[in-house]
């Protein structure tokens, strides 16, 4: 059986999820966001998370070979941080949005959870690199709505 590349992807977009903005320090200084959908929790014993990097992206090198990341799950107030850094070339953080998190990566001020990691290991997985960190440090606000996503658009919970 053949599958259409837009049809799976319409298909999987079926499937509701949060948002996050993974980030890093590059190794040259500067703090960059990526916007992503791809968030998994993997174990808690070790505690391990995973995230997939599509392989054409213009930030590739960067969280292919970057040692500590965040993973920022953004709230339902945070759609314009999710817009801004899923734009080609506009990865660049905004001081405005982040502080300084305890190995160097980037936490967004203001997400619901920010999950501080150092790289696990990555897996090559089709047209993505399937990245696994282990978390070292979490934030969590005390509470909020996350920002969703489904069939192509943000939505809200009901």
């Amino acid at each position: 059986m053949s599958i259409d590349g837009r049809e799976l992807r319409n298909a999987l977009g079926r499937f509701a999820t949060g948002v996050c903005l993974i980030t890093l320090k590059t190794s040259d200084g500067e703090c960059i966001a990526l916007t992503a959908n791809s968030f998994s929790s993997v174990s808690l014993d070790p505690p391990l998370v995973l995230w997939s990097l599509q392989n054409n992206s213009d930030v590739f090198d960067h969280y292919a070979e970057g040692r500590h990341f965040a993973i920022n799950i953004l709230a339902a107030d945070q759609q314009s941080l999710s817009d801004a850094y899923a734009r080609k070339g506009e990865h660049r953080l905004d001081p405005e949005h982040f502080k300084a998190g305890v190995k160097g990566a980037p936490v967004i001020q203001g997400a619901l959870v920010s999950f501080e990691c150092e790289l696990e290991a990555t897996h090559e997985g089709g047209d993505h690199l399937i990245i696994v960190g282990r978390v070292h440090e979490m934030t969590a606000a005390d509470g909020g709505d996350p920002l969703l996503f489904f069939g192509g658009g943000y939505r809200g919970l009901a």
